[in-house]
């Protein structure tokens, strides 16, 4: 059996996934990437491998993927998250033409091929705003945890308007909300709304076909994908594997690799 591993290595959490040649995810894991970034992309690697109880040597090709693939130092290539999730996301949903990947620190939207190749793509890279340490930032200040804003966003009644989506404001912007006795529910909503306002900018630059994919750690948010769509006025493929797509797109591109070089190796035996 020949295996492919892919260390997608975030600003907040590192990703491992090993999947097998019927391109089936065999062993996963989740870690805090925290300071060390080289350590985490290691532990995390680790963890997937023992979580199926697979030797290191077993797997025959590792790509690193995320802001810290360089740090993949026992990797054997290095590939974009966003040439990843376009490739996990194909994977899952053969007719994926557009991705939204919402991580921590930004938001990515990408222009997919029938192929699953990147055609074009848009990003905030300068900027927190409508991402996950967005949403962090109101749950802090809400008093509410992160799992729980999303659900909690869905019973706004009348959804309150953020006048910035900036990460750095929207601490006193909730604050002047709370003090003028807005519902929890009704500030969330608007915190979603506005997040999801902002992602369609991004989208619009690189055009909108379906079927569009959401992928990255804010794809669990049930409030998110909501509100993404409603501003689309479209269905959003969301996978249970969506926190896992850039690691899964990496681990396939691993394969590929890996049963390469073992066709080369048994051509020339």
């Amino acid at each position: 059996m020949i295996y492919g591993a892919g260390v997608d290595v975030g600003s907040t959490q590192t990703k491992a996934v090993i999947v097998d040649e019927s391109h089936r995810i065999v062993g996963r894991s989740l870690i805090a990437t925290g300071a060390n970034v080289s350590r985490a992309a290691e532990n995390a690697f680790t963890a997937a491998c023992a979580s199926i109880e697979l030797p290191r040597e077993a797997v025959g090709y590792v790509v690193g993927t995320g802001y810290g693939r360089y740090k993949v130092t026992f990797g054997d290539a290095q590939i974009t998250e966003i040439t990843c999730h376009a490739r996990g996301a194909q994977s899952l949903f053969p007719s994926t033409r557009t991705v939204i990947d919402m991580g921590g620190q930004d938001t990515k939207a990408i222009k997919v091929g029938p192929d699953g190749s990147v055609i074009d793509f848009s990003m905030n890279d300068k900027c927190a705003a409508g991402t996950g340490r967005f949403l962090s930032a109101a749950a802090d200040v809400t008093g509410v945890s992160l799992d729980e804003i999303g659900g909690l966003s869905l019973a706004a009644k009348n959804p309150v308007r953020l006048t910035s989506v900036c990460t750095v404001f929207v601490e006193s912007d909730i604050m002047s909300y709370l003090a003028q006795r807005k519902t929890i529910e009704d500030i969330l909503g608007g915190v979603h709304k506005a997040i999801a306002t902002r992602t369609m900018s991004l989208v619009r630059r690189v055009g909108v076909e379906p079927e569009v994919t959401f992928t990255g750690g804010v794809s669990r948010n049930v409030g998110m994908v909501r509100a993404l769509e409603a501003v689309l006025g479209a269905p959003l493929n969301v996978s249970g594997e969506g926190h896992f797509m850039g690691a899964l797109g990496a681990a396939l591109f691993a394969l590929e690799r890996a049963q390469l070089a073992a066709g080369a190796l048994a051509g020339r035996a």
